[in-house]
């Protein structure tokens, strides 16, 4: 801006040169420029002016900006350095980036065989998993099956419980009217063997003399041979045997509680008659009643407790044919059976 005003001065001083040797008309047309340029050159004074104060203004910012670059340039230095540091710092951890980048790509492939067995190991964990549900479910089943029986097994057990009570209780019973029972028999017996030591004592002379005394299924035989009562052949008893008898008669009138059944018996030969005994049977018989009539002659015995029966020879004690066989056989048994009154009581109390 300077040098431009320079120039615009050396321009009017030639112009002015110029006047002072040009003619009028010249001098008319240079006074016309002058006063243009004088007018152009007050413009230009007032724009250096101008000019000036905007230089002055531009230097003052211009010191102002290179302060500022002086500070930009100690804060570069500053920053450059803290750049280099952060650039190494950034490098140090490039390194250590690429580094983890490394790692991770490698325990990125570890995982993935790690992954890859526990998915494998998943799948087996899941299979048994469902195995195990199955099982449990299955055994959920058969506990839920287990504790409906075992429910029902204690229905059944407190069923059986009372009904074993019931049993207890009628086996209670049933063992006290055993005991009475068995205390009745036993009174039975005994007074069956006090009947056979009455009868033995009433019959001492007889015994081994054609008679014996036997007890056996709580009842007594009195087993008398032919010799001792009859005649062979004959209905009507011997006097020893009525003598016998009568003995007989007076213990079965003590022990009313006593039945007697009368059985006759023959041996094997077979008797051939035309009058009142025609065989075996009829001489069996007709002897059986002949005692029975001797025992109700001779003492108080209610009749309705004797019975007479023939056996003839279908129950022989010895069923050989010799002679001493058929003596044996030929007898007549007195059973003295104890009445069963009490002892039927008790087992229809049962």
């Amino acid at each position: 801006m300077q040098k431009t005003n320079i120039h615009l001065l050396y321009a009017l001083i030639i112009s002015i040169v110029l006047i002072s040797c040009v003619p009028q008309r010249k001098l008319e047309e240079e006074q016309t420029k002058r006063k243009s340029c004088e007018t152009e050159l007050s413009a230009l004074k007032t724009a250096k002016q101008s000019e000036d104060a905007e230089m002055t203004d531009i230097k003052a910012k211009l010191a102002d900006a290179q302060m500022r670059l002086t500070g930009l340039r100690n804060d570069t230095n500053v920053f450059g350095t803290s750049l280099r540091i952060k650039t190494e710092q950034n490098s140090q951890l490039m390194s250590n980036y690429e580094l983890l980048l490394k790692q991770n790509k490698e325990l990125r492939n570890g995982m993935a065989v790690e992954n890859t067995k526990l998915s494998g190991q998943l799948n087996v964990t899941q299979e048994e998993l469902l195995r195990k549900q199955d099982e449990l479910k299955k055994s959920s089943e058969l506990l839920e099956q287990k504790q409906k029986e075992l429910a029902q097994n204690q229905k059944d057990l407190e069923q059986k419980q009372k009904d074993f009570q019931d049993v207890n209780e009628k086996l209670k019973l049933r063992e006290a009217r055993v005991a009475e029972l068995e205390n009745t028999m036993k009174q039975k017996d005994q007074a069956v063997a006090d009947l056979k030591k009455k009868i033995s004592d009433a019959l001492t002379g007889f015994e081994g003399k054609g008679l014996t005394i036997t007890q056996k299924n709580g009842k007594i035989y009195v087993s008398m041979d032919e010799t001792l009562l009859f005649a062979s052949g004959s209905i009507k008893v011997e006097p020893k045997g009525v003598e016998a008898l009568k003995k007989l008669a007076k213990v079965l009138e003590q022990n009313p509680d006593i039945n007697v059944m009368v059985e006759g018996h023959t041996d094997d030969v077979p008797m051939k008659g035309t009058g009142e005994i025609k065989d075996n049977w009829d001489l069996s018989s007709l002897r059986a009643t002949s005692i029975v009539k001797i025992i109700t002659s001779n003492s108080s015995t209610d009749p309705t407790r004797l019975s007479a029966a023939g056996r003839g020879e279908y129950f022989p004690l010895d069923a050989s044919k010799t002679v001493e066989a058929r003596k044996k056989n030929r007898r007549t048994e007195i059973i003295l059976t104890p009445k069963l009154d009490e002892i039927f009581k008790v087992l229809e109390s049962n």
